[in-house]
């Protein structure tokens, strides 16, 4: 069938926002182009993009239901390779998702989440220490580098009982799953190098097993279960360690960002009016730290309108589908004129961030919590924090996925 020119989506994600925007113009399903001129349909509409998350007829197994991974088409270089190419619950579909998701399943439950809370307060709380001394004299300090990143890390880390020697290796190649605007050398650099730090830690797991969700992964591969290969074990650490941190990582660089460029929103909190939880929702809300999801797939042909979307747009047996969660959450049609606006006391807080259905993130209870310990303690401690530039000149990530600031300098009062 014949299909209106894609948008070109921009890999560097220098304007998330305004690109959204000009996604959402399109109507609520659009046809875009990422890196290599690989096309998929772009989903703002909240309703929409709810409606097909949940719908069998949708997958996330390339190796099933997308013909260009089929017929070798993807190539190793192409910036967003990883994220088709691994075998996890991320990619996995029907009975496979349901077996792999088990497995880690039990390690989010809301007890064991609510038991992190001491854990979580200490880590906060010693970042803090480190930050008070490091900006005493008026210094800048980056809150990205110095507290945003950290405390999410170290969680996962303690987790997954990742050695601590390990963990500049771990967060380099992390990062790299999410510079979509990469090199094919640096593309296959990162992937080479991501497999390699992994396969260390299993190795060590192996000879010193700990109490830890890497060790019982590994156990289970271990005891001759088939329901986990060598694969999905490293594949499943992969999703675990970097959606385990990258997520958090922005949404609590994002709101500190909010709160400090909108005082009186900040003023809510402080006066008891809104509770934490809101802020937590409402910056998930206008700044999805995943701006852009990649990829699913239709398992057969997909006719909008009997999804609620426009008649006469058909997504093809086999076609990719990109979930335009940034611009799913400023969507005026559910969230009014005032969508793009950062506003804690909004009624309707309801957001895809997190994602929706059977790949719902099993981390979000986990990540909320961190944002609301982390941020209640940075208020408590530094009630006078201001931005140390002005908020034009903080540059976004290098990257269309994901959604926060490459640095956060502040000044401390």
């Amino acid at each position: 069938m014949g299909h209106p020119r894609p948008l070109v989506i921009d890999p560097t994600g220098r304007d998330i926002h305004g690109e959204a925007a000009r996604i959402r113009e399109r109507g609520p399903v659009t046809l875009v182009e990422l890196s290599d001129g690989v096309q998929a349909w772009a989903v703002s509409s909240p309703d929409l993009l709810k409606r097909l998350l949940t719908d069998p007829r949708v997958s996330k197994d390339p190796r099933q239901h997308w013909p260009r991974w089929i017929n070798g088409e993807i190539a190793p270089v192409w910036p967003l390779f990883t994220w088709v190419a691994v075998q996890n619950m991320f990619t996995a579909y029907g009975g496979d998702h349901k077996r792999l998701r088990a497995l880690v399943s039990k390690a989010f439950t809301a007890r064991r989440t609510a038991a992190l809370r001491p854990r979580i307060e200490e880590i906060a709380a010693s970042l803090l220490d480190g930050i008070e001394e490091a900006g005493r004299h008026g210094q800048v300090v980056d809150l990205r580098e110095e507290f945003c990143y950290p405390l999410p890390i170290r969680v996962i880390s303690e987790l997954f009982g990742l050695p601590e020697e390990q963990g500049a290796e771990l967060r380099a190649v992390v990062d790299g799953v999410f510079h979509t605007s990469a090199t094919p050398e640096e593309v296959t650099d990162n992937y080479a190098r991501l497999y390699a730090a992994l396969g260390e830690l299993v190795a060590l797991k192996r000879r010193s097993p700990g109490d830890d969700l890497a060790s019982a992964l590994i156990a289970v591969r271990d005891d001759g279960d088939t329901a986990l290969s060598e694969l999905e074990l490293l594949d499943t650490l992969v999703l675990m360690v970097s959606a385990g941190h990258e997520t958090t990582v922005n949404l609590i660089d994002n709101a500190i960002h909010l709160l400090l460029t909108h005082p009186d929103q900040l003023a809510h909190v402080r006066s008891g009016r809104v509770p934490w939880e809101d802020v937590v929702e409402e910056a998930l809300r206008v700044e999805a730290p995943v701006a852009s999801l990649p990829l699913r797939y239709a398992v057969e042909d997909l006719k909008m309108s009997e999804f609620g979307g426009p008649d006469g747009v058909v997504i093809g047996k086999g076609e990719a589908i990109l979930a335009a969660y940034a611009a799913a959450g400023r969507h005026p049609g559910k969230y009014g004129e005032d969508a793009d606006r950062f506003d804690v006391t909004r009624t309707d807080k309801e957001h895809l961030a997190f994602g929706h259905g059977v790949h719902f993130c099993l981390g979000a209870p986990l990540g909320r919590l961190e944002a609301r310990i982390a941020l209640r303690a940075l208020f408590d401690r530094f009630p006078g924090l201001r931005l140390a530039v002005p908020q034009a000149e903080l540059e976004p990530v290098d990257s269309f996925i994901s959604n926060g600031h490459r640095s956060l300098p502040v000044r401390l009062p």
